[in-house]
């Protein structure tokens, strides 16, 4: 039997014949740009999912909606990154926060005998980063909150668990210490099996080595599906390892391992050794259990720019074990080692060298782990940027820019190639969780049949076998429903200005334009009939002319359609011809 597929007028997905698979493929052009199709997008379109006990752990049954009192996801919210925009200077991630894997459990301690207080929820992050960079003499410090955004959409934290030595005791804040905490050493029984927790306003993130995340992305982990819970794999690595994420000042994190030779891709893979070391008096350190927390290594007092007057921290014992603070940590830098030959990674926890991704060469940060895996100083980078940290979480886009990519419930579903097993053919296609999709057929392009009227997604596939016996015959399929859920973006709603006014597209977004007439031709009178009011290619919802001079419109503007500065014309049943505002309203994405 031969099948083709051809599209249902204003649904999402159409389908081909399997001799043209190709145009499958017909994306990856679009997608050449490193900075927009690094994103990890594989689940954008299934709901995140969370364990809050071991039990369910165990078993492998998460939950889509949660709430302990404090944080609350009440409606489902899709996976990590959303949209993908892009300009000349400028790459825009809109994510959820929420990663692609099951996370939890979290707990207080390692007997898991103690819950941690907060579950994560959607962030409705919007986070930019820069495409070119520039590296300042004067280094910025990496501070408290998000300091860049993994390719998963997960929040990058640095090091520190904000909290620091004030003289008396470890207080939060910023403060003025010297002595910061780390937060893989204070908090790492709190990190959940993909190494990560989120602070009391739910935002998931990691502080080290994000190994679920690595395990996504093939990057030598190994995953337990009896534990659910993730590790090193034991065999020598084969392959660099992937971007993880990006820095506020554009520069790539990657995985623990990278070539031998920083400019030789021949010279063989390994892992990254950090240039951090305890300070123990190995290596020319200070020994801080024999002399005390009396100074700060040079590092810190080059970021920090002090040299002297420090505020001497806690005697190292069990209560303030060494390690306890980031400045427990010294760079073999200044102790007369050597990046490259004693050590691969600088004091920012990077190196100049190339990668798949970058064959010419490009400053990177990679994950610090010890042989056997565990997490080391500084982790993902150290306390200060190498470069100048320029981006970061934005309210709006403000500029024009392209559509790279749209994830979850606006996606364009793809078909998969037809199988085919004893003349039975089951039509598959990507999906959106909590999608109902119908699937058609006809004989003839005038008659169309419904084959299944309601076939559900499951997590990001959906389908449907058809009855062997039946003819040639062509199909189509198209999604109808979308079950309820949290959108990755904040639905701003209110009153806008015409002309001058601007609004963030979301998904929805309902809006009331207030729009003033020009003074020439004169105002109709109040009340005056109006025909319609366009914007772009939207028909306002409703509108009035409750005042001369003034009409209100009411449209929604949907999550796809297209950004930018657009005309509102304002049509009257009789009077002067249509009122034509060129650019009047700007739609971002």
């Amino acid at each position: 039997m031969k099948i083709q597929f051809r599209p249902i007028t204003n649904l999402k997905l159409f389908g081909c014949s399997a001799p043209l698979a190709g145009m499958l493929l017909a994306s990856a052009a679009a997608h050449a740009d490193l900075f927009t199709n690094c994103w990890f997008t594989a689940d954008a379109g299934q709901y995140a999912r969370i364990y809050t006990n071991t039990a369910m752990q165990t078993a492998g049954t998460p939950i889509t909606t949660w709430s302990n009192g404090s944080q609350t996801q009440s409606a489902p919210a899709y996976c990590g990154v959303q949209d993908v925009y892009s300009s000349t200077d400028w790459v825009y991630v809109r994510s959820t926060g929420l990663a692609s894997y099951n996370m939890g459990p979290w707990f207080l301690n390692v007997a898991h005998t103690m819950t941690f207080p907060n579950l994560p929820v959607n962030q409705k992050n919007l986070y930019r980063l820069p495409r070119t960079n520039s590296v300042p003499a004067t280094k910025s410090i990496t501070g408290g909150g998000q300091i860049g955004i993994f390719v998963d959409g997960v929040a990058m934290f640095n090091s520190w668990d904000a909290y620091y030595w004030n003289g008396t005791a470890d207080v939060s804040g910023g403060g003025t210490g010297y002595w910061n905490r780390d937060a893989y050493v204070n908090e790492g029984a709190t990190f959940d099996a993909g190494n990560a927790h989120q602070q009391n306003t739910g935002t998931y993130h990691y502080h080290a080595n994000p190994i679920a995340l690595r395990y996504l992305l093939g990057d030598h982990v190994d995953f337990n599906p009896a534990t659910h819970t993730y590790a090193e794999d034991t065999n020598p690595p084969t392959q660099h390892s992937p971007i993880l994420g990006w820095v506020a000042d554009g520069f790539p994190v990657y995985g623990p391992y990278g070539y031998s030779n920083p400019t030789n891709p021949a010279s063989g893979i390994r892992r990254m050794v950090s240039g951090y070391v305890i300070r123990d008096g190995n290596y020319g350190t200070s020994n801080l259990t024999a002399n005390g927390r009396t100074t700060i290594p040079q590092w810190a007092a080059r970021l920090f720019n002090v040299a002297s007057n420090i505020i001497a921290g806690p005697t190292v014992s069990a209560s303030y074990p060494l390690g306890r603070y980031m400045e427990d940590n010294d760079y073999l830098g200044d102790h007369g080692y050597t990046q490259g030959v004693d050590f691969d990674l600088d004091e920012y926890n990077g190196r100049w060298c190339v990668t798949p991704e970058f064959p010419s060469g490009t400053y990177a940060y990679f994950v610090a782990i010890a042989s056997n895996g565990t997490p080391v100083f500084p982790y993902n980078i150290g306390r200060g940027y190498y470069g100048s940290p320029v981006g970061g979480q934005v309210g709006s886009i403000t500029e024009t820019v392209a559509t790279n990519f749209l994830g979850g419930p606006d996606a364009t579903p793809a078909l998969n190639a037809p199988a085919v097993n004893n003349g039975a053919v089951t039509l598959s296609w990507s999906a959106t969780e909590g999608g109902t999709y119908l699937v058609e057929s006809t004989t003839n392009f005038a008659n169309w049949i419904t084959n299944a009227p309601s076939v559900a997604a499951v997590l990001t596939g959906a389908s449907y076998t058809n009855n062997p016996t039946d003819n040639y015959r062509f199909y189509r399929v198209g999604r109808t429903a979308l079950a309820s859920y949290d959108p990755v973006s904040i639905t701003t709603g209110g009153t806008y200005p015409v002309p001058g006014g601007s609004v963030s597209r979301g998904n929805g977004t309902n809006i009331t334009l207030n729009i003033t007439l020009p003074g020439t031709p004169p105002a109709p009178p109040a009340n005056a009939r109006i025909t319609s009011v366009t914007l772009g290619s939207l028909t306002a919802t409703s509108a009035s002319y409750p005042t001369q001079g003034t009409v209100l419109a009411n449209f929604t503007i949907p999550a796809k359609a297209t950004t930018g500065a657009q005309n509102v014309v304002v049509t009257f049943t009789s009077g002067p011809p249509p009122y034509t505002f060129t650019g009047g309203f700007t739609i971002n994405p």
